[in-house]
């Protein structure tokens, strides 16, 4: 709930700095994309880190490259997110202690190639790969083919649509399981989980709406749906552009897996404050 209430108002309070601001000029105004192939991108970068009472350190950085012209609508990304926090964990002695420890770390990347059958739809090949120490899956790759279609395409809005079949490999997280020591004494250890793999369907809806001048929304839902797991994100994002190339972004991520391991929650959510540089 907390969580929530959080992303509301930040959400609020980045939608009322773009109306006041309003007669900034818009972020990717500095450059025409017809001028080099249609190609556009952006960096996003954020970073919190605090110490004293409680000790915290908290990175994440995105890099996205698209491409749109009369034949091709392209896509490129890479994520990472680092983050570490205190924990509670039993010294050599027996004694329970604070220690600043990784608490997540993750990085995906991925790519879709479109060639555009007319102006509307296209046929798209997908790709993409993670790997989360602390997700559900320790790592997950697929590979995809489908149909893409720009159903709405304004200067202020854009909703597109792909859909088609992909196979996925993915490695489930390690399962902590009791052992007996020599001395008598148990403790745990992880143990690895086979690879699995199965043929999914997968989906992408994308959704972008220019609020004011130097305002955008854009969220991005991605389904893959298998007979083994079913794998749901989306990504909300709120961003308010400062300068021709500079922006202030609010995102929300919400990730899903329908089949987790003992233990593991099914529900990953991360929300991020970062300062966005347009190319």
């Amino acid at each position: 709930m907390k969580k929530t209430l959080m992303a509301g108002a930040l959400l609020a309070a980045l939608a009322s700095v773009g109306a006041y601001a309003d007669d900034a000029p818009a972020a990717n105004a500095s450059s025409n994309p017809a001028d080099n192939g249609g190609w556009t991108g952006s960096g996003e970068f954020g970073f919190a880190s605090s110490y004293g009472n409680s000790r915290s350190e908290n990175a994440n950085a995105k890099l996205g490259l698209s491409q749109e012209n009369d034949l091709w609508k392209n896509n490129f990304y890479l994520n990472g997110l680092r983050s570490k926090g205190e924990v509670e964990v039993q010294d050599q002695y027996g004694n329970t202690v604070d220690r600043l420890a990784t608490t997540a770390n993750r990085y995906d990347s991925g790519a879709s190639v479109g060639y555009k059958l007319d102006p509307r739809s296209y046929v798209v090949t997908a790709a993409r790969y993670e790997h989360d120490d602390f997700g559900a899956n320790l790592w997950q790759g697929i590979i995809s083919v489908g149909y893409g279609y720009i159903a709405l395409k304004t200067e202020s809005t854009e909703l597109s649509f792909e859909a088609g079949p992909g196979y996925k490999r993915y490695r489930p997280a390690d399962v902590s399981q009791e052992v007996d020591n020599p001395d008598g004494t148990t403790g745990t250890v992880k143990v690895p989980q086979n690879t699995q793999s199965e043929v999914v369907g997968r989906g992408l809806i994308n959704y972008k709406y220019r609020l004011t001048s130097n305002t955008a929304l854009e969220d991005t839902l991605l389904m893959e749906a298998g007979s083994k797991n079913k794998y749901y994100q989306n990504d909300i994002g709120v961003s308010v552009s400062m300068t021709r190339k500079m922006a202030l972004k609010l995102g929300y991520q919400v990730r899903y897996n329908s089949d987790v391991q003992p233990g593991t929650d099914s529900t990953d959510t991360l929300l991020t404050t970062n300062l966005v540089y347009n190319f």
